[in-house]
């Protein structure tokens, strides 16, 4: 399975934020989204991307006053990506090997997406799910 099989059912669309934007900013709009992390855009560019950990390890040298701060001092600089093409199975290893929670998603070098660790485990789970369904219905009826 592929990256395009999880964004076909979850969508494109991806919440992004500026540079100089506030980390109040960030914090506002991961709440109001529901999500764990902003793709930082500039001239239709990722140079960043900015989590609730980025947050959390900001306050934690800063104080409160990060509030204030602009993205660009919290945001991660060295962003990962992946293709609609990479197997789901490679965003695992990825994941897991980096400690990260969320890829970017790029088709022909524009943000086409954002794939969670989430978004992977719900996908993972569902495939297994109509897996056993399967060979249940092949077990009781033979077909």
């Amino acid at each position: 399975m592929q990256v395009r099989n999880i964004l076909s059912r979850k969508g494109s669309s991806v919440a992004t934020i500026g540079r100089h934007d506030t980390v109040k900013d960030v914090i506002d709009s991961l709440e109001a989204h529901g999500i764990g992390a902003l793709v930082v855009i500039e001239a239709d560019q990722i140079i960043g991307i900015i989590s609730e950990r980025d947050v959390v390890r900001g306050l934690t040298a800063h104080g409160p006053g990060l509030l204030g701060h602009p993205v660009a001092e919290v945001m991660t600089r060295e962003v990962m990506t992946c293709t609609p093409r990479d197997s789901i199975d490679h965003l695992m290893a990825t994941m897991t090997e980096r400690r990260i929670r969320h890829l970017p998603v790029l088709s022909e070098g524009r943000l086409a997406g954002i794939v969670s660790i989430g978004d992977i485990v719900k996908y993972r789970v569902d495939e297994l799910e109509l897996e056993n369904n399967r060979m249940h219905e092949y077990i009781t009826t033979g077909r």
